[in-house]
């Protein structure tokens, strides 16, 4: 079972690091928080796992804004999220480029949370298998490899996919690739032990409510549970 945070554009390292004094992950769930690039240095100071909110193919090069497989590295991030709904939505990012950073990283040694999910006309248009299958068919098996599934419907709007919904989704998921599936989506701690206890949901990648120490512990001991 593993509980991501992804704490998007929030907590700059004094909050960062009143986070880690105030959270104690509990033992038998794999704990991850993924703060923004400035505060990676002092979440891993706090002694917690963490991941990048994205990361580049290249080694270095001409790619203004963007940051290098060793630079996380060398700050002693474990992973990265890659595809995340909100960089497709918001800055372009492709299929196949979620696929390049997803492979580079990988190889690198990284971990990896590749993100997909269908916006809320495709799921009403009857397309969701075919934009889950068009997503995870981009991506690589590989034993460092975990899909986030995001119906992009739920995260940051309130609305959260009934048990079945996830279910559903994430065994499909699985059926085209043999890896680890995350459920994200306004995910709190009232509904993560139904959303967890779906045999084919295997953790949960958390936006707001991993903001607050109290929240996110709540549902990591959801994860226990299931």
């Amino acid at each position: 079972m593993l509980i991501a945070g992804n704490w998007k554009m929030f907590k700059a390292q004094a909050e960062t690091r009143a986070f880690g004094a105030a959270f104690s992950p509990p033992a038998g769930v794999d704990v991850v928080v993924c703060p923004p690039f400035t505060s990676l240095a002092a979440a891993a100071e706090s002694g917690l796992t963490v991941y990048a909110q994205n990361v580049h193919w290249a080694e270095e090069g001409a790619y203004t804004g963007e940051i290098s497989i060793a630079m996380l590295k060398e700050l002693g991030v474990a992973g990265a999220i890659v595809g995340h709904s909100e960089r497709r939505q918001y800055f372009g990012e492709t299929d196949e480029g979620t696929a390049r950073r997803a492979a580079a990283a990988l190889a690198a040694g990284l971990r990896v949370i590749a993100c997909v999910g269908e916006l809320e006309a495709e799921r009403e248009a009857g397309e969701t298998e075919a934009v889950l299958r068009r997503q995870v068919s981009a991506l690589d098996l590989h034993p460092g490899l975990v899909v986030a599934y995001e119906p992009v419907w739920a995260i940051g709007t309130g609305k959260t996919a009934t048990p079945e919904i996830a279910q559903h989704a994430h065994a499909f998921i699985k059926s085209l690739l043999d890896v680890p599936v995350l459920y994200g989506g306004s995910v709190k701690p009232d509904n993560a032990a139904e959303l967890l206890a779906q045999p084919a949901v295997d953790g949960a990648l958390v936006g707001g409510a991993s903001l607050d120490p109290d929240s996110f512990a709540a549902i990591c001991r959801a994860g226990l549970l299931s």
